[in-house]
């Protein structure tokens, strides 16, 4: 990431640059496929540049991973907002959402278990285990404003909706993935017994 001349080096932004430019890579050809000197020539910085700003490799994997998450978040978190109050439309627009990834000619799977199963290392499996509890508190939230009697349980049956319709997505194609998901989670907040 070259700086331009007359230009002050930020590290934060030369950080947050290299996480944007190592997000596509690494989500394409996995955290494993691609060594440090091949990384670095495809993001165009020194073997120095990574080092001190991630320590290691695994240091650049654990942002980029951590940085995905906080992305994909907030990305269903605005599509619920945006579905209004009612917690069947919230469901349907983030299977909706979902479905709209799967459908993108980049999509390999969800990141946090694609990095769980390629890593066992604890960092990466914390990561991966935090990306799925606000999953799981998004969800949770939709079950409470459903009124559901058992919040948290009618929030983990969604949650594995979700990564259900993701794996079936990745192993056997997109065509309505999160379509059934999305009809399996609505079947599932209509016969939810009810506070």
């Amino acid at each position: 990431m070259p700086v331009a001349k007359g230009s002050t080096i930020d590290p934060a932004r030369t950080r947050a640059a290299i996480v944007d430019a190592a997000t596509p890579v690494l989500y394409e050809r996995g955290l494993d496929g691609i060594g440090v000197a091949e990384l670095c020539a495809r993001l165009g910085v020194s073997k120095e540049t990574l080092y001190r700003h991630f320590g290691t490799k695994d240091g650049l994997v654990e942002a980029v991973l951590e940085a995905r998450s906080d992305r994909l978040t907030r990305w269903l978190a605005e599509a619920v907002d945006a579905a209004g109050p009612e917690p069947a439309d919230q469901l349907t627009a983030v299977f909706d959402a979902f479905q709209s990834w799967y459908d993108g000619p980049r999509f390999r799977g969800c990141a946090m278990l694609n990095a769980a199963a390629q890593h066992h290392v604890e960092p990466v499996r914390a990561i991966t285990s935090r990306h799925l509890r606000r999953y799981l508190d998004l969800f949770t939230g939709i079950a409470e404003r459903a009124g559901a009697a058992d919040p948290a349980l009618l929030g983990r049956q969604l949650l594995m909706l979700v990564e259900g319709a993701t794996v079936v997505a990745t192993h056997h194609g997109p065509a309505d993935a999160g379509d059934h998901g999305r009809r399996a989670a609505l079947t599932l907040l209509a016969a939810a017994p009810r506070a």
